[in-house]
């Protein structure tokens, strides 16, 4: 006789983290649907309720946004290539339906969508929540399920106000984490800051091949490519790879020729940061050692950026499209101007 229980199809589902931490998360299960199953995340109450609205049909979601959410997890989320991007889509998805889900598209106005920016503690992700309905919005609009424009059409400076960060990575700051580093994590700042790749880039990166570092960027899937004998930096890393016994095809990989985790930097990153900020602060230097703690391993991008030659160069190295997002985000190089008198 089957088992009886409360929430048919509530499935709990366990995974061990790098650290050999063990999580819990819950799954509804869609066996003999020919679907995969849905991920209901690794709160039980949370997950209870969408078990409720997959399993009892409630509430009713057809005419509702919810309906839309539904189809784009479905349809568009499993499209983006980064699984990163996936994860943070997800995230963003969980915390708008059970604010926006049951209503109809035209219940949805502007002063909503402003208080809930206003209610939303992380001011910066609650404008990426925001942009992700809006692209929602817009995919249901092509699918028939509205025709009605985006509640903020036309109106400006409606989102919470932003600021890019601003952090130079000076030498004396690079130096002295790279100082503290060991070899994979030097190797890991060397490939960064002579390609601008992003880390994840980095780590994935296959050995060059005729003398050329191909690669294509995760986030983007745009392509690029660098030749190692132009670059003393990668030339080093490269001949450092060649002398190793190696077990990957990655071009970054530890002395024993194991696969780079991004665990595995996190952590030597944490600890060379901190080597780095307790000699400053020992030597009497505090203003550097508080810069030293701010500075994060992505921010090898940015001193990429800085040490091409103009942002132009620095646009195209970051492979942006746009320079001006280069200069606002990334680029905190001063420009050499020539007075004109």
């Amino acid at each position: 006789m089957p088992k009886v229980t409360k929430h048919p199809r509530l499935r709990a589902k366990t995974y061990k983290g790098a650290s050999g931490q063990v999580y819990v998360y819950y799954v509804y299960d869609m066996r003999g649907t020919g679907k995969p199953d849905v991920r209901l995340g690794r709160d039980f109450d949370a997950a209870v309720r969408q078990w409720d609205h997959i399993h009892n049909k409630a509430p009713r979601i057809a005419g509702t946004l919810q309906e839309a959410f539904n189809r784009w997890r479905e349809r568009e989320l499993p499209q983006y290539a980064s699984a990163v991007t996936r994860r943070c889509y997800a995230q963003n998805l969980t915390r708008l339906e059970p604010v926006f889900g049951r209503m109809a598209w035209d219940e949805l106005t502007l002063p909503m969508l402003r208080e809930y920016l206003d209610r939303r503690t992380a001011k910066t992700q609650g404008n990426r929540e925001v942009s992700l309905l809006c692209l929602v919005w817009g995919k249901a609009k092509l699918w028939g399920m509205h025709a009605l424009a985006w509640p903020a059409a036309g109106v400006k400076n409606w989102k919470n106000e932003e600021q890019a960060r601003s952090f130079d990575v000076t030498d004396e700051i690079f130096t002295a984490v790279y100082a503290q580093a060991d070899q994979v994590l030097r190797d890991c700042m060397d490939i960064a800051t002579a390609t601008g790749m992003r880390l994840t880039d980095v780590r994935t990166a296959t050995v060059p091949v005729g003398g050329i570092l191909q690669f294509r960027a995760n986030k983007t899937g745009k392509a690029a490519q660098f030749e190692i004998a132009a670059s003393p930096v990668l030339s080093a890393v490269a001949e450092r790879r060649a002398a190793r016994k190696v077990g990957t095809v990655l071009f970054l990989t530890t002395s024993t020729g194991k696969t780079v985790t991004a665990q595995m930097l996190r952590k030597r990153w944490d600890e060379a940061r901190e080597k780095a900020a307790a000699k400053a602060q020992d030597g009497g230097n505090k203003p550097l050692a508080d810069a030293i703690r701010s500075m994060y391993l992505r921010d090898t991008r940015k001193r990429a950026a800085d040490l091409a030659g103009n942002a132009g160069e620095a646009a195209e190295l970051l492979q942006h499209s746009s320079k001006r997002l280069t200069e606002q985000h990334y680029r905190t190089k001063a420009s050499k101007l020539r007075a004109v008198r």
